[in-house]
């Protein structure tokens, strides 16, 4: 199993990135290499994502979500992966951005994407552009603010 943490400081406050963050469909604007996400209901996503040539879809459920604080997810079907997204205050107007994800590479481009450091690259690149969405907007697209 191999894990990537990563963080980003986001000049909005904390409600407008965690918000942003519920947007799952919103995620193909910011993340590289997922061509679409779906919510399917409060709690589980299906995804669509196109990697190295390769496609792949699969179904995500969210085990745990506190507003304004933390969005714990982990896959259901398809690659073995897991991870929670935090958001800490840094002022009124500054929010950290914290993601941990551990996953399992399944076949030989997974692995070697792990080894050459590709995944934690592309996740970090995820969390810049991240950033440059929210803050060009400067508000989110929706927010959920439902508990699990």
């Amino acid at each position: 199993m191999s894990t990537i943490q990563k963080s980003i400081d986001v000049q909005v406050p904390v409600h407008t990135a965690y918000n942003q963050w519920t947007q799952f469909e919103s995620f193909p604007n910011f993340m590289e290499g997922v061509e679409e996400v779906r919510q399917l209901s409060n709690t589980r996503t299906h995804w669509k994502t196109r990697i190295a040539g390769a496609t792949r879809e699969f179904d995500a459920e969210i085990v745990d979500q506190e507003p304004d604080q933390r969005i714990a997810w982990r896959s259901v079907e398809g690659p073995n992966q897991a991870g929670v997204v935090t958001f800490q205050p840094e002022g009124t107007d500054r929010t950290r951005v914290a993601l941990s994800m551990d996953f399992t590479p399944s076949d030989t481009t997974e692995k070697i994407g792990a080894a050459t450091n590709m995944v934690e690259r592309r996740v970090e690149g995820d969390l810049k552009r991240f950033k440059e969405f929210i803050e060009s907007r400067g508000t989110e697209t929706g927010g959920w603010r439902g508990s699990v």
